[in-house]
Formats: structure tokens, sequence, C-alpha cells
């Protein structure tokens, strides 16, 4: 395992425990989700994918990320605060009456581009973002994260028409594709087999990758931000829900929620050895 590697997935363990530790202070929040997009936001954030500046979240060249599963936030609060974005206090009294972060993302939050958590909206405005960046001649690169349930969305569909049909080159989406929506397994909902050739109809560039492997999660994201071509892309990030923790993996009953007592104890532990493990030389 490179030094790298090691690194992104040690800060990637340290994240899962963080927003455990946030989420089982309050008794609520979506922790299934943020779980499995841990290692995506891990590498945008700390993996040299992301064009931006901790110090001017604002700075008018920077990249821009839009969570547009916006019920997954709290994986983004826990990176944003690390990174001196916004401040610790904040993951300290969440939940708490006063504390500016909530369930749901919104911009006046530094480092968040747009009110989200309203299934369906961010891709249509990423849209916009890269549209309007085209046409001001801009060369930053738009980010939006999807989840596969919120691809049930009719507007997700416009939007993914609109972007191949303008040849959003500079639009970079991500499918955080775990299986699970809100209630049950994606597939008892809709059919969902086909996603990566759906994409491509719309004119899409797609990529797959193991939305839980370092590497390969890096190796897509840098191959989907540096290509030439005139489309925009997708990666189809495979990933499991509440990854990281035993009895929550796969379990569309930890799509909100958080454990209490023995369970909490069980899931701390499981999370701190994992740490542990990366820690090793």
């Amino acid at each position: 395992m490179s030094t790298i590697v090691q690194g992104l997935s040690l800060k990637s363990a340290k994240t899962r425990l963080a927003i455990m530790q946030m989420i089982a202070k309050v008794g609520r929040g979506h922790i299934g989700g943020a779980f499995s997009c841990t290692e995506i936001m891990v590498c945008l954030y700390y993996g040299g994918i992301l064009n931006i500046d901790p110090q001017d979240p604002l700075r008018h060249d920077r990249d821009r990320f839009i969570m547009s599963k916006g019920h997954s936030v709290a994986a983004l609060y826990v990176i944003l605060a690390d990174l001196g974005i916004i401040p610790a206090k904040y993951i300290e009294t969440y939940g708490a009456n006063g504390c500016p972060i909530g369930g749901h993302p919104i911009a006046n939050i530094p480092g968040i581009e747009i009110d989200s958590g309203s299934l369906g909206h961010g891709l249509s405005i990423a849209c916009g973002i890269a549209l309007a960046a085209k046409m001001d001649l801009k060369d930053f690169k738009t980010f939006v994260l999807l989840g596969d349930g919120e691809c049930c969305e009719g507007s997700v569909w416009e939007a993914a028409m609109f972007a191949g049909k303008k040849e959003l080159d500079n639009l970079i989406a991500i499918v955080d594709n775990n299986g699970i929506c809100a209630t049950d397994f994606v597939c008892n909902c809709v059919c969902n087999d086909d996603l990566p050739k759906r994409w491509e109809s719309f004119r899409w560039d797609v990529y797959i990758a193991d939305g839980h492997d370092i590497e390969d999660l890096l190796n897509v994201l840098h191959k989907a931000r540096s290509s030439t071509n005139l489309k925009p892309k997708v990666i189809i990030a495979n990933t499991i829900k509440g990854k990281g923790v035993s009895f929550m993996e796969g379990s569309p009953q930890w799509h909100h929620g958080a454990p209490k007592g023995q369970m909490l104890e069980q899931a701390i532990d499981e999370l701190q050895r994992t740490i542990k493990s990366y820690e090793r030389p």
C-alpha cells in the first residue's frame, strides 16, 4: 500500500468515527449514506482532485462541489471542519440550539455551494454552473455527488440530457451506488441494473470505480478530470451503505438513525480498530 493510499484510508477511517460520534450525540442523522460516500469525499478533498483553497473557500476560480444527496452532509461537515473551513465547534455542537449546521446543507455555511436535500435538484444546478463557466471562459470544474436512489428522479435525467447536448465537458457527476434508498433496496423500487448504459445514452462518458478502494477511486477521478473529450463525465462508484460498521453494512435500516448502548459501543470499537490498522507502519 502506497503512503498516499494508506494516508487517505486512515483519513477515511477517522472521518467515519467523527461522523458516528457527531450523529450518536444527538441520536439522529443519515448515517448510512454518509458512510457509503466517505472515501469518495476524502479523495475529492484530500486527494488532489478538487481545486479549492481552505483559506479562501470562495476563491473565484475554485472548483464547485455540489452535494446533491444532501442528507449525507455529515461526511462533508466533518471534512470542512477538519480543513478549517468551518469551525470545529460546529461539529461539537451539532444538533444543539443555535448551531448553524443541520441535517441538510445550506449555502450560508462556508464550503457549501447550494441548499440541498430535496433530491433530484443538484445535477440541474451543477449543469447551470458548468454552462455559465463555459460561457464565461472559466476553466474550473463542477463536481456533483448523487445517490443511486436519487437517480429515480426524472429531473436527474432531464439534466443529464441537457448536459450531453450542451457538451458540458467541465461537469463530473459521481453516483454513490450503494443499492439502497430511504426505505428499501433500489432494485425493489425501479430497474437500475443498466445505470452505466443509461448515462451513456445521454452522451456521457462513464467510469466505474470501487467506491471504497482509495487507489481505484483516485485513478478514476484523475482520468475523469483530465479527459479532453467534449462529454460530461459520470463515475458510478459502487459502495456499501453503512460501510465500516458490520451491523450497518448493506442494511436499509440504517438510512437514518443512530446506534445506542451496546450497539454504539460495538460500532465505535470497530471504527477504532480500523483506524489502528492503518496507523501501523
